[in-house]
């Protein structure tokens, strides 16, 4: 059955490469809300989710079980074959940390930080970081930002930003409009996305019903995105027809004239900084590494923060991993600052120039960050990973947000 307008949700994500897997247990396992605690609708909602969540497990891991099954047959894998297995369990893998990333939100315990916050800037970084991608994938991309600010979670808008796209990104034929104005009654912030998911100059195709949704829309980086405005309290509104889809996002906290003068009036509490549980939840940081027991020890420091970690061993892999789509960070071991690897800064810095790169020097207990570093970039002595790595990477990340 097509739902041709309904308000939904989700969170980042970036092009990720196969690495070790965390763990889909423990307290932030994917669990419905307690019965009694929600209406038929909400009852329902997390019931269609699940049963899409085991839709996007099962048939990437059953594809590559069935692989597996013919290469211990044969006895053989190709590099075509390896490519597919590969692909399969990412895509697995990527449906679970997607499932990880609604279950915190979700949860009831993030606690926002509710910070005046430029939307319109936070677009345009966003869209900094993602134009490999973008370009990679032939998308139009037409803006008509007007200046906005509103008052939310700088990095959760961040996240949703980046879900945002992720949904789009194979969805897109050619063309993706945005547009930033302000609403009226009352005044507020409104975001619009256009995405033509169908090309105007072929037949038109029905949508696929109940099980994938209006034409495939309503996959895993939907309900992210979903989610992701559900927490930050904002109204999403989206309509789709047989080669279009407009999405709009209405922030009722946006920063305007009374505003202001309400909140002088307001208890400096009312919008007193918080510590989010997990700041960064969703970002994507690549380390490149070729010793195991530093990346390891990187690992482990980090493995709270709900970060989306991919390990590379050598300049020549980061190269060929950021042409793919650039991570929000890039913890490297001093050993691996190679001439190529400048290269590969100066190109990246030129499309993101507060792009966050941190050193691991190879020993010590060295802590600076990129504002007071004589190299421009964070560094952290490897004795002091452990305290160091996951502070760093908080106030480097949050001040590019």
């Amino acid at each position: 059955m097509t739902t041709p307008l309904r308000a939904w949700t989700r969170t980042p994500g970036m092009p990720m490469k196969f690495s070790e897997m965390p763990p889909l247990v423990g307290p932030d396992a994917l669990s419905p809300p307690a019965p009694g605690l929600a209406d038929d609708g909400e009852l329902a909602r997390w019931q269609d989710l699940l049963a899409q969540v085991g839709r996007e497990l099962a048939e990437p891991l059953t594809a590559a079980l069935e692989r597996v099954t013919t290469f211990s047959t044969t006895g053989r894998i190709d590099r075509q074959g390896l490519k597919a297995l590969r692909d399969e369990i990412d895509r697995a893998r990527q449906a679970g940390l997607l499932c990880q990333q609604m279950a915190r939100l979700a949860s009831g315990r993030i606690r926002q930080s509710h910070e005046r916050v430029h939307l319109t800037h936070t677009l345009q970084s966003v869209l900094a970081y993602r134009a490999r991608e973008l370009q990679n994938h032939g998308i139009q991309l037409t803006q008509a930002l007007h200046p906005a600010e509103v008052r939310l979670d700088a990095s959760m808008l961040f996240a949703m930003l980046n879900a945002l796209i992720d949904w789009w990104m194979p969805l897109a034929h050619g063309a993706v409009s945005l547009e930033v104005s302000m609403g009226t009654w009352p005044e507020h912030a409104r975001l619009l996305c256009r995405v033509c998911h169908h090309p105007s100059d072929q037949p038109a195709r029905r949508s696929d019903g109940d099980q994938t949704g209006d034409w495939g829309l309503n996959n895993l980086h939907w309900q992210l995105f979903d989610q992701t405005a559900r927490t930050l309290g904002l109204v999403v509104r989206r309509q789709a027809d047989a080669t279009h889809v407009h999405v709009t996002v209405d922030f009722p906290c946006t920063v305007t004239a009374r505003l202001e003068a309400l909140s002088h009036e307001a208890s400096p509490d009312d919008f007193a900084d918080s510590i989010n549980s997990k700041p960064l939840a969703g970002s994507h940081v690549l380390v490149m590494s070729q010793r195991r027991d530093l990346r390891v020890q990187v690992r482990e420091c980090l493995k709270s923060m709900g970060l989306v970690l991919d390990f590379v061993g050598s300049v020549a892999e980061a190269v060929a991993f950021c042409r793919e789509g650039l991570p929000h960070a890039l913890v490297f071991e001093s050993a691996l600052r190679t001439p190529r690897f400048e290269h590969l800064m100066a190109d990246i810095r030129r499309e993101v120039p507060e792009f966050v790169f941190i050193e691991v020097l190879d020993e010590g207990r060295t802590f600076e960050i990129a504002a007071v570093s004589d190299t421009g970039m964070a560094r952290i002595g490897r004795d002091a990973i452990l305290s160091g790595l996951p502070s760093a990477l908080v106030y480097e990340l949050t001040r590019v947000m």
